[in-house]
């Protein structure tokens, strides 16, 4: 039974110290339990076994985590948790599609300078150049760029 919990104790103490590396790395409470399961695991096989028994348990114990740790930097095990690709996507890239400098539309709300004009059918959010635009004023693109509509009276 002693040797149960003293197998017991190191494994779980190993597990956990390998959880904080692989999964929650940075949050520290789970790599300290780990840290303690393992010295309380080293304790009981100095209790339980005596001093030589004790040492070989810490030896072994040293020798484990430490191969594991090699064994997984080594294996790259590491590279299958870490992020490959990266993300080139942009939200409404295809937003201003149809538009041009010069299209004319219906303001459906009030432009100060920002609001809702109406282009073939289509509801847009613009930007004003000239200030304040009425409901229902015919404006103008007057540019597009980085996404925007840009319209004046």
């Amino acid at each position: 039974m002693a040797w149960f919990i003293l197998i017991s104790l190191i494994l779980v103490g190993l597990i956990l110290l390998l959880t904080e590396i692989i999964f929650v790395p940075g949050t520290t409470i789970i790599g300290i339990l780990g840290l303690l399961f393992s010295i309380a695991g080293v304790y009981y096989g100095y209790i339980s076994f005596g001093i030589e028994t004790g040492r070989l348990v810490l030896g072994g114990t040293l020798l484990v985590n430490l191969a594991l740790l090699v064994y997984g930097f080594r294996s790259g095990v590491w590279n299958k948790f870490s992020l490959k690709d990266t993300s080139t996507s942009r939200s409404f890239d295809d937003r201003l599609l149809g538009l041009e400098a010069g299209q004319e539309g219906k303001a459906v709300s009030d432009i100060k300078p920002f609001g809702k004009v109406e282009f073939r059918d289509n509801i847009y959010e613009v930007k004003s150049e000239t200030g304040f635009i009425r409901v229902g004023s015919i404006v103008i693109i007057s540019k597009l760029e980085d996404n925007k509509i840009i319209v004046k009276s």
